[in-house]
């Protein structure tokens, strides 16, 4: 769980980065024009449609980036699959939307609040489009729907499940939505207390998207306050009109910027140079203009702990704030340009006292985040782990990057004393290790990749993209190097005979170890008769299944209890697992191999849970057949107990 939000942080940041100019053009228009916001001046106007362009629609940011991000490989039709997944429920769950639905002429004022604006809801179709992209994007479906196999159904699925989660969001929504107001209601006549209650909500709340619920209620006529209203019209009773608004100054204008200070001072070193930069124009943002996304969206998620500790001294703020009658108010938000227009109204209680209780928070802020921050080693943006090191840009501009990334990345999985087997498909190094758990981690993330996936025990991925088979050629140029302690496992020794070799008569290796039997011996008529083509079988011990043959995949099916391979000789060799397993739909199968990809003799292919296959009463005969006997000239296999990768017979082909 940790791990899954450190990686949707490190996705926001990719939304989150675009926010800083967006607030200040916003901001400088709102300073131009704050009467009229840009209907009095047109570099104003201008100004505030182009902030408006990002902050006007942070739903859709959020939704496309973190599909993009949180998807296994980056892809963009991940990130297609987030637009569709956020435009859905706009669509579904809109105030016409429901009034069609139910025939009403008007519905709960709640629906409004889905909108573009909306980060809850574009958190949540960014993160179900990524996951439906992560779990369908591999699927293959039978041939009269092959088109829309894979990457093109990650959006018809995706909008299905945003459908069922729309329908759930109409009938949710309005009553959480108004529970929300009537406890905004209800602590409105607490006097400071309710203000400090209202600011601890009000930030609380901002990742769900429904503080707005709790503005209504203060902020506007909705429960007869109307605290932005009165302040600006300087109605109401001096030094309570404002109470709402007062106490977000010293947040925003000081304690979040400091904060902010904090986070940079506990990056990392090689860090801090990238850190400073985006704190700076968050930090200058939010005292600039009040907006504080930003600031709040880059420690949110990584940082949750933190992200409360912020909302309690938001609610301390506008508790001091009320108990003392210090107002201010604004149109915009608590930043610096507001600050200094409600200064004007008459209304305002000793503002400048706001300043002075800024710089309290100010101190408040950075010693309780540095504090927070190193007592509970929260990752915090410029904390993470997975960073880029000097070695990172080493391999970014060295003159030949593939072969030092490579070089980096084999002496991390261990090197030659770990390595069995290299091999890629598209975008990721497929590698078979003796042992995962000595793999450095950290030192292959830090060459740069975007990421990388421990299957096993013995077999992991790491993500490196388009150029990935560079990388691999360069590690397999490696993985051929004499090693003076103990020598490669002989399944590589022997992949460059297999795979250059056209020879007409090759070896043939037992897929695992047990006892290995003729075809003629198996249960299942249409493999003992010979129907598909001569071969053999081993009834396993253990799970892990290997290559008979080196050549090519050339397909898979979709329940993955059988794949074809293709020798360099042409022999078609299909790999039946179990029997009657096809019902079991893949459940019991772990592949590591794809569609397309070359694969060596000996190489671990597959791993089957047994156990499930025999509690469903079905057979475990990992079964071998040459399914083309024209291209054969004779087979010659030898039955008995046998290892896995032993050599078991011979094939000679035409």
């Amino acid at each position: 769980m940790k791990a899954y939000m450190q990686r949707m942080g490190r996705s926001l940041m990719l939304p989150v980065a675009t926010l800083p100019v967006a607030a200040l053009f916003m901001g400088i228009g709102y300073w131009i024009d704050p009467s009229g916001w840009g209907g009095n001046n047109i570099l104003a106007a201008f100004l505030i449609k182009a902030g408006g362009t990002i902050l006007d629609n942070l739903g859709v940011l959020f939704a496309v980036g973190l599909a993009l991000g949180m998807s296994k490989d980056k892809d963009g039709s991940a990130a297609l699959a987030g637009l569709i997944a956020f435009l859905t429920p706009m669509t579904l769950v809109s105030t016409e939307a429901v009034k069609l639905f139910t025939g009403l002429e008007t519905v709960n004022v709640a629906f409004d609040a889905i909108n573009f604006k909306n980060v809850f809801v574009g958190i949540l179709a960014g993160l179900v489009a990524a996951a439906m992209y992560n779990r369908f994007s591999n699927v293959k479906l039978p041939m009269a729907l092959s088109f829309f196999s894979g990457k093109r159904a990650v959006p018809i699925v995706t909008a299905a499940a945003m459908s069922a989660i729309s329908a759930i969001l109409i009938f949710t929504w309005p009553p959480v939505y108004s529970g929300l107001v009537s406890f905004g209601e209800m602590i409105s006549g607490l006097g400071p207390i309710g203000a400090g209650l209202y600011g601890f909500f009000n930030r609380l709340l901002i990742p769900t998207g429904l503080h707005h619920a709790l503005n209504n209620v203060f902020w506007f006529n909705l429960a007869g306050i109307d605290d932005i209203g009165k302040f600006w019209a300087s109605e109401g009773v001096k030094g309570v009109t404002g109470m709402y608004q007062a106490g977000f100054f010293p947040v925003m204008m000081f304690g979040l910027p400091a904060g902010a200070f904090a986070i940079y001072r506990t990056a990392r070193p090689e860090r801090k140079k990238e850190i400073a930069s985006l704190m700076l124009a968050a930090g200058f943002a939010s005292f600039f203009t009040g907006v504080t996304e930003p600031l709040e969206f880059s420690f949110m998620f990584v940082a949750w702990p933190l992200y409360v500790v912020h909302a309690v001294l938001t609610g301390i703020s506008l508790f001091v704030a009320a108990f003392f009658q210090w107002t201010a108010g604004f149109n915009f938000s608590a930043g610096f340009v507001d600050f200094f227009l409600s200064l004007r109204v008459p209304i305002a209680n000793k503002p400048y006292m706001l300043l002075v209780m800024g710089l309290v928070m100010a101190v408040v802020y950075y010693f309780t985040f540095m504090f927070v921050i190193k007592k509970f080693n929260l990752m915090t943006p410029g904390r993470e782990v997975s960073v880029e090191t000097d070695e990172n840009e080493a391999v970014a501009e060295g003159s030949n990057k593939f072969a030092v990334m490579a070089s980096r990345i084999y002496d991390a999985l261990g090197g030659a004393e770990n390595v069995v087997t290299v091999d890629n498909c598209t975008t990721r190094l497929r590698l078979q290790v003796k042992d995962t758990g000595i793999v450095n981690q950290d030192k292959i993330k830090a060459t740069g990749v975007p990421g990388l996936k421990v299957i096993n025990k013995e077999n992991i991925q790491v993500v490196v993209g388009t150029e990935v088979q560079f990388v691999a050629d360069e590690m397999n140029r490696l993985q051929g190097q004499p090693v003076q302690s103990k020598p490669v496992a002989p399944v590589v020794k022997e992949a460059p005979k297999a795979e250059v070799a056209v020879a007409k008569e090759q070896e043939i290796y037992a897929v695992g170890e047990g006892q290995l039997i003729p075809i003629d011996e198996v249960a299942d008529e249409v493999f003992s008769q010979k129907m598909m083509g001569d071969g053999f079988a081993v009834i396993p011990t253990e799970g892990k299944i290997f290559a008979p043959v080196s050549g090519t995949i050339l397909n898979i099916f979709p329940t993955k209890h059988a794949l074809g391979i293709q020798t360099a000789s042409g022999v078609e060799v299909l790999l039946h697992m179990g029997i009657d397993t096809v019902s079991l739909k893949g459940e019991p199968f772990t592949l590591f191999v794809e569609e397309g990809q070359e694969i060596r003799q000996g190489q671990l292919i597959a791993d089957v849970d047994l156990k499930a296959i025999t509690d469903a009463g079905r057979k475990i005969d990992m079964i071998v057949v040459f399914t083309n006997p024209d291209a054969i000239e004779s087979l010659d296999i030898q039955p008995g107990a046998v290892k896995a990768n032993q050599v078991s017979g011979t094939l000679k082909a035409k």
